[in-house]
């Protein structure tokens, strides 16, 4: 059985998302990389917008819910927040089943975690479905003075592995919103080319961005 952190559990914003039923679709997302990557700082920033510098390592598999609003749709994102250390690793593989999206993490100054990401992105195609959409995310960027793998690298291995890829920052709130945005449009892009998709929520994808409350006006939003 899978560890829940109960303290985050009790936030209410937390609650009240995850207890609401009225959406129109819900995507599961997994964030996995190695241990110390920043997986939980970089959930905690979109989420709740907030950040700590202490490190509390992940027990086995933790959890988040946001709402997000898309061409006058309302998506329900429940996003799985995994522990990095190979001996939770049967549980965290438990949860790729049935995960449309996947943020692979690296961080920037530490070589290890970049070496490693092969390894997870065969574990991503070993025990998850075959349509689930994944970005490459080279976290702490902030630390351009530690950096030990270049820009270069993560995007090559983005694209021999048909990823996405951003360089992002937790701490510096720098292209954590867009990491997640692009996911979804992803896995929208997916959904309208296999299933036929909605039009109503997939048209006009490339230009609309999410949103953490419904949109004044039925054209999206301008970002």
């Amino acid at each position: 059985m899978a560890s829940v952190n109960d303290s985050r559990l009790q936030q209410q914003p937390a609650q009240k998302d995850a207890a609401d039923q009225n959406f129109d679709y819900m995507f599961k997302l997994l964030i996995i990389g190695n241990s110390s990557v920043g997986k939980t700082s970089f959930l905690f920033r979109y989420a709740d917008d907030s950040f700590t510098p202490a490190f509390v390592s992940t027990v086995g598999i933790d959890f988040k819910v946001k709402t997000v609003f898309r061409n006058e749709k309302r998506i329900k994102l429940q996003i799985w927040d995994t522990a990095g250390q190979e001996r939770y690793r049967t549980i965290t593989t438990a949860y790729y089943r049935g995960a449309m999206g996947f943020l692979l993490m690296y961080d920037i100054t530490n070589q290890d975690s970049f070496n490693a990401v092969q390894d997870w992105a065969t574990q991503i195609k070993t025990y998850s479905w075959d349509n689930a959409q994944v970005i490459l995310v080279g976290n702490k960027c902030e630390l351009e003075d530690d950096r030990l793998v270049p820009t270069e690298e993560g995007q090559r291995l983005a694209e021999d592995l048909g990823f996405q890829f951003f360089e992002a920052s937790a701490k510096d709130n720098i292209n954590v919103k867009q990491v997640f945005e692009r996911l979804v449009d992803v896995i929208c892009e997916k959904m309208n080319e296999s299933m036929g998709g909605d039009a109503n929520l997939l048209s006009n994808h490339r230009s609309t961005s999410l949103q953490d409350s419904p949109p004044e006006n039925h054209g999206g939003c301008g970002c």
